[in-house]
C-alpha cells in the first residue's frame, strides 16, 4: 500500500495522504513522500493546482511520536536526528509554498501539532465542519516551536498563543473565522466544495497564477515600499505574457481567451 496515492484529474493533482491506522502522521517516509510528490508536480505543466488530504478518520496527527522516541536511543539521545527531522520537515513545508502551484489543503477530522501546521502552510483550505484543529504538543511538554511559524503567520497573534500554551482544540467553523482555513463546510459537501476551489484555479492562465504566488509570498517579508517596487516590476513580467495579451484581448472583445498555457 502506497503512503501517499497521487491522481490527477482535470488539471487538478490530489496527492492523499495513506497510513490512516497511525492517523497520516508525518513519519520519515510520509514527509519524503509529500515532498517527493510535490517535486514531481512542480515540473508536470498540466497540472494548475492540487489537493492535499488524509485517509481514513483523520487529515494528518503530527509527527510520528513512535518514530521520535525510538530515535531518543542514539547515543547523543536523538539530538542529530531531531535536527535532521524538524529541518526535513520545514523543508517539505517550505516546498509547499515554492510550488507554482496553489496547494489546497482538504481537512477532516483532526489536524494537529505539525498536521495543524501543514494546514497554515497550504495556500488555501477548506475543513469539514466538526473538524479539530490544535497545537497540543504542550499538553505532552513538548511546545509546538515549529508549527506555531506558520500558525502565528495565519491567525491573530494572542490566539495563536493562546492555542500554543493551553494545548486547547479549535472547530473548523471557529478556524475559518479567524483565517486558518478559507472554508468550513458540511462533511458530505468537502469533496465537491474542495474540487471546485480548485478548479476555478485550474481554470485561470497558469503562468499568471505562477506568477502571482510566488510575488504573494515574497511581498509579505518586505516593507510596503519595498512590496510595492517589486510587484510592480512583477506586474510588468506579466503583462508582457503573450498570454496576459490574449487575455486582456478576449476581454474586451467579449470572448474566451484562446491562451497557450
Amino acid at each position: 500500500m502506497a503512503i501517499l496515492e497521487r491522481e490527477v484529474t482535470d488539471a487538478v493533482a490530489h496527492l492523499r495522504m495513506n497510513a490512516p491506522e497511525r492517523l497520516n502522521a508525518l513519519s520519515d517516509e510520509m514527509i519524503a513522500a509529500v515532498h517527493g510528490a510535490l517535486d514531481e508536480v512542480a515540473e508536470d505543466r498540466s497540472v494548475r493546482a492540487v489537493v492535499l488530504s488524509g485517509a481514513g478518520k483523520a487529515f494528518c496527527a503530527g509527527h510520528d511520536l513512535k518514530q521520535m522516541t525510538a530515535g531518543r536511543q542514539a547515543e547523543d539521545g536523538g539530538a542529530a536526528y531531531f535536527k535532521d527531522l524538524f529541518d526535513r520537515c520545514a523543508a517539505m513545508m517550505a516546498r509547499v509554498q515554492s510550488l507554482p502551484q496553489p496547494v489546497i489543503a482538504q481537512v477532516h477530522g483532526i489536524a494537529t501539532a505539525a498536521g495543524c501546521q501543514l494546514v497554515a502552510t497550504c495556500d488555501l483550505a477548506l475543513a469539514a465542519q466538526g473538524t479539530r484543529f490544535g497545537v497540543n504538543g504542550v499538553n505532552i511538554g513538548l511546545f509546538c516551536s515549529t508549527p506555531m511559524v506558520a500558525l502565528s503567520r495565519n491567525i491573530p497573534r494572542k490566539q495563536a498563543f493562546e492555542m500554543l500554551t493551553t494545548g486547547e482544540f479549535i472547530e473548523a467553523d471557529r478556524a475559518a473565522e479567524l483565517g486558518l482555513v478559507n472554508h468550513a463546510v458540511p462533511m458530505d459537501e468537502l469533496g465537491s466544495a474542495t474540487q471546485n476551489l480548485a478548479a476555478q484555479i485550474a481554470d485561470k492562465l497558469g503562468s499568471a497564477v505562477k506568477i502571482g504566488k510566488q510575488a504573494f509570498y515574497n511581498q509579505l517579508q518586505m516593507p510596503i515600499d519595498q512590496a510595492y517596487a517589486y510587484t510592480g516590476d512583477v506586474m510588468v513580467q506579466n503583462m508582457l505574457d503573450r498570454d496576459t495579451a490574449e487575455g486582456i484581448d478576449a476581454f474586451i472583445e467579449k470572448r474566451p481567451p484562446n491562451w497557450t498555457q
